[in-house]
């Protein structure tokens, strides 16, 4: 009777975990973009720690190549995970050591910092490039395992595709938003993550002022819609460049995808519950690995700018 006692717990434990989109049952998973089937799974921390390295790498103009090995190198030295503790002073997501010259613990644990200063040495090291990932790896880290970084470049591959906007809508998130990691949650904690990662001008209209902020849609005077595109301040347009021909083109769009994923990436730690580009959504609590085409008509689908590739449409939680 006990033993019957015990499982019937565990699974009423399960059904609250599924339904509550609890902590435990959140995932992320990056997809290839083409047939091959690849795909990588990885936790809301680890999106949120990949998300940044790569917003810190484009906003140098870094190839994706560069992405691709710091994010293999954070997955080999910490499990993109920025930990206190390592071998010796080690520490954060490069495991950088504090007594070889990486900066302060405290610079060396914000994972902004720490990704920049990997990059740093990495475009010091000659035709990095073109070099085995592990050999460009090693050069900046000076590892006792130093091939050991190769073995996690297929997985850093595909999030570096995803996560510099290359490979569209292949990055999504299970599950509910919980708490966010750093205590803030909304568009003001939106706007501060980005202009953190990506720098303040990543909110602004081309040609605007710095100062200005990214644009909110104002409260509704009429009572709230069913879908999730709520009133309140609930709702930002994130602006995207679009340049002239078809390369800036291009280039706009996959920028609006890197923003776009950034969102669902941080989308635990941000309280994001629905993110529009480009007809596509993603919405928080579904249990799909694709993006689905968002309504053409309704507040809480992609209309106007954000049905084309002019802005990302970020909406988060209620308080």
């Amino acid at each position: 009777m006990s033993a019957l006692v015990a499982l019937l717990a565990v699974a009423g434990y399960l059904v609250v975990q599924y339904v509550t989109g609890g902590a435990a049952r959140t995932r992320c998973t990056v997809v290839s973009a083409g047939d091959d089937g690849a795909r990588y799974e990885f936790t809301p921390e680890q999106a949120v720690n990949a998300a940044t390295i790569t917003a810190v790498g484009t906003t140098r103009d870094l190839p994706e190549r560069a992405i691709a090995i710091a994010l293999a190198t954070a997955l080999q030295e910490s499990a993109l995970r920025n930990i206190d503790h390592g071998d010796r002073d080690s520490l954060g997501l490069f495991q950088q050591r504090p007594s070889q010259g990486w900066g302060s613990p405290r610079q060396i644990m914000e994972p902004t910092y720490a990704a920049g200063k990997f990059y740093d040495h990495l475009v010091k090291v000659p035709g990095y490039t073109k070099l085995p990932l592990t050999v460009a790896a090693q050069r900046v880290q000076r590892s006792g395992f130093p091939d050991a970084y190769a073995r996690h470049e297929p997985d850093a591959t595909l999030l570096a595709a995803a996560l510099t906007g290359h490979s569209a809508a292949t990055l999504t998130c299970t599950g509910l938003p919980a708490a966010g990691t750093r205590g803030a949650r909304g568009p003001d904690a939106v706007r501060a993550a980005l202009a953190r990662d990506f720098g303040r001008e990543v909110l602004q209209p081309v040609g605007a002022e710095v100062s200005a902020p990214a644009t909110a849609t104002p409260a509704a005077p009429a009572s709230p819609p069913a879908s999730p595109g709520g009133p309140g301040g609930r709702v930002m347009t994130l602006p995207v460049t679009e340049g002239r021909g078809a390369e800036s083109g291009r280039e706009a769009r996959r920028r609006g995808w890197q923003l776009a994923h950034w969102a669902v990436a941080n989308a635990s730690a941000l309280g994001i519950e629905q993110v529009s580009y480009a007809g596509r959504e993603w919405t928080a609590g579904t249990t799909g690995t694709r993006w689905r085409t968002a309504p053409a008509t309704g507040s809480g689908g992609a209309q106007g700018a954000e049905r084309d590739t002019g802005a990302v449409r970020i909406v988060t939680v209620r308080r």
